[in-house]
């Protein structure tokens, strides 16, 4: 049943629906996927017992249809809680800890029909785009085992890139569903904000970094998984209705803007800015206007917003833990966070607003904006971060990363897609929108899926063998 894996999510609802597939059967053939080859990449953590699996998907067949993933397994990112399930978030001190409820989206996925069958790996809290921690250990690439994932949601691209699974949830703070989308040959989206909501704590009103949204190996998938994830909260503020989706299409043409490096203030490792630069003449061969823009703003302001911002975002959400049991990277941003001043934090705040303005202005004369969806290729599993790209020393553990900031800041949405390998190493670029564009965002995806090569459509599980890559 491996051709089954092969096929994105809807296609498989679309089979069980007709009852050309079982959910035992897909359940099955999941099964034996993760047994053969998650020890080469460790993507699926805290799998649950295969026997209730089987059992809940037998279970699944003789119920009436829930909704268009029932019978679909789902492995959940390991920041979020699933009742009876443990969320780590990575770290020692949570390694153990077992949800007594759902949170909101994962009840919503569930609800929707899905099979929740364990968790995809993290970093320790989600801080850093690389998938390692001291409880599950490091999630490997698919494409070359010896290199890092990317993160935060590193265990669900991996997962997604080797049929594990056909569609995953994830979460973008700085880039977690954009990076290990890029380094993955997956697609991965992040929301505008508020589209999907936020767990409760400390995001609520205050911080507005950081969503929760989809990736998945087609834009269809998607639509679809954000469909069942976004909508308003009651118990929540600030949220926003879902666009009615319906059959996907492909984008006409659209005006897009390339904004490349920054005009230089982005550093680029050798070759990342030309695949990308390549990766847009795609763009333009599906008819869309595509013209290179003068950087919109400052990006030293940008960065000192952010910094700012997130430091005190994660001193708020992690400064009461034990400190001497977090790794130095969460350690620096709570302490860092902690001895921010209220006038340094409502200066930040000015910067995002003035930042929205200009962006709001770019969007009167462009659809959409287009940078790479990172700085680097995905770099030695055994190393913490980048310390240097192209000669540039970088001065923090997610500088590397800066290339995300100017959507994550005012909380633009964003579609990250694969562009294939460049020695066998696979990369991708980000295409954003202002906010509530969502929709239109997909209609590119849309129609940069119908014109990707076969080839890049393939899953990277013949690249594995059990233990090693």
């Amino acid at each position: 049943m491996d051709e089954l894996l092969e096929l994105d999510a809807t296609s498989l609802a679309a089979l069980i629906g007709q009852g050309a597939v079982s959910p035992s059967e897909l359940m099955a053939a999941t099964l034996a996927r993760i047994a053969a080859v998650n020890p080469a990449v460790n993507a699926i953590v805290s799998l649950r017992d295969g026997d209730m699996l089987m059992a809940e998907a037998r279970a699944a067949e003789r119920s009436a249809r829930k909704g268009w993933l029932h019978g679909i397994p789902l492995a959940v990112k390991d920041l979020a809680d699933v009742r009876g399930l443990p969320t780590s978030q990575g770290s020692p001190l949570f390694a153990g800890a077992i949800a007594r409820a759902d949170d909101v989206v994962v009840a919503r996925l569930r609800a929707a029909g899905a099979i929740i069958i364990g968790k995809t790996n993290v970093p320790e809290f989600g801080l850093g785009s690389h998938t390692f921690n001291p409880v599950f250990g490091p999630t490997r690439n698919p494409f070359d085992t010896g290199r890092s994932a990317g993160g935060s949601s590193g265990g669900a691209g991996a997962a997604l890139a080797t049929g594990m699974v056909a569609v995953a949830d994830g979460s973008d703070m700085m880039g977690s569903l954009r990076n290990p989308a890029a380094w993955n040959g997956v697609y991965g989206m992040r929301p505008s904000w508020a589209l999907v909501p936020p767990e409760p704590e400390g995001e609520m009103f205050l911080h507005q970094l950081s969503t929760l949204g989809p990736m998945a190996r087609t834009p269809r998938d998607l639509g679809a998984a954000l469909d069942v994830m976004a909508g308003p909260d009651p118990m929540q503020p600030h949220g926003r209705g879902l666009f009615p989706l319906g059959v996907l299409e492909a984008a006409g043409t659209r005006r897009i803007g390339w904004l490349g490096d920054w005009g230089g203030a982005f550093p680029m490792e050798a070759g990342v800015l030309a695949a990308a630069e390549a990766a847009v003449q795609r763009l333009v061969a599906l008819g869309h206007e595509v013209e290179a823009v003068t950087p919109p703003f400052d990006a030293g302001r940008l960065w000192e917003s952010w910094i700012t911002l997130r430091s005190w975002a994660v001193a708020a959400s992690l400064g009461a833990l034990d400190m001497a049991a977090l790794k130095p990277e969460a350690v620096w941003e709570v302490e860092r966070g902690t001895a921010l001043s209220a006038a340094e934090v409502q200066r930040a705040s000015v910067v995002r607003s003035d930042w929205f303005r200009a962006a709001a202005r770019l969007f009167q004369t462009y659809d959409a904006l287009v940078l790479p969806a990172t700085q680097v290729w995905p770099f030695a599993v055994e190393a913490r971060w980048p310390e240097e790209i192209a000669g540039r020393r970088m001065d923090s553990y997610h500088r590397w990363m800066e290339v995300v900031v100017p959507v994550s800041l005012i909380g633009l949405p964003a579609v990250a897609l694969p562009c294939g390998t460049v020695e066998g190493l696979p990369h991708g670029i980000q295409v954003f929108g202002p906010r509530g564009a969502d929709l239109a965002l997909l209609e590119i995806a849309q129609g940069w899926e119908a014109a990707r090569p076969a080839q890049e459509k393939r899953l990277v599980t013949p690249r594995l063998t059990l233990g090693g890559g």
